[in-house]
């Protein structure tokens, strides 16, 4: 079975570019988690990430962002002394910002899947790779994403990482052409 190269040597990549990555998400809490997790892997490897994804959801109240909007400075000390998380005070500061600004959208936009979506015109942007090094670290679509969340206040996300969860949450479908899931997502797309 031929999948993107990026996700070969891990069984836990493989099973996320098989199962996860590339599907349009329509659903606020895991958009909210992708973004968490996309900001918190900002300098570090998706791997890395991925390896702590259920310590993050355990740590972070299931990625619930009505809560996180709300911690304080307790909360914050713990998560810093959390081994199972990225422990760096900045990204924790901004998770809990992000939270905030979050739930505004939501209340501006009747849910963050709208707002996100609206980008796209509710259109998955397929991609037409057929190697690795095709693919950008940033588009003018994740520039113009990346500078309207970063005018809403929202931290760490800027156009490279912004890009990374594009593609993650099947707004752009970036599996290579010879890739198995390619075709089955851009099925999905079409289909909504």
């Amino acid at each position: 079975m031929k999948r993107c190269e990026w996700c070969t040597g891990s069984d836990i990549y493989i099973e996320y570019h098989d199962i996860e990555w590339g599907v349009p998400l329509f659903d606020d809490q895991k958009h909210f988690e992708f973004l968490m997790l996309e900001s918190a892997q900002s300098g570090l490897s998706w791997i890395t990430i991925l390896k702590k994804r259920e310590n993050y959801r355990k740590a972070y109240d299931n990625f619930d962002p009505k809560k996180i909007a709300n911690y304080g400075e307790a909360k914050k000390l713990k998560l810093l002394e959390d081994t199972g998380i990225v422990r760096n005070k900045l990204k924790i500061e901004a998770s809990i910002i992000c939270a905030q600004k979050f739930l505004e959208v939501q209340k501006e936009f009747g849910s963050f899947t709208k707002y996100i979506w609206s980008f796209t015109n509710g259109k998955s942007i397929i991609g037409k790779w057929k190697r690795i090094q095709e693919i950008p670290a940033t588009t003018e679509l994740s520039d113009r994403v990346s500078l309207d969340l970063k005018k809403r206040g929202f931290k760490f996300l800027g156009s490279t990482t912004v890009y990374a969860y594009l593609q993650a949450t099947g707004i752009v479908n970036d599996h290579l052409m010879d890739c198995f899931r390619y075709k089955e997502i851009k099925k999905m797309s079409l289909d909504k």
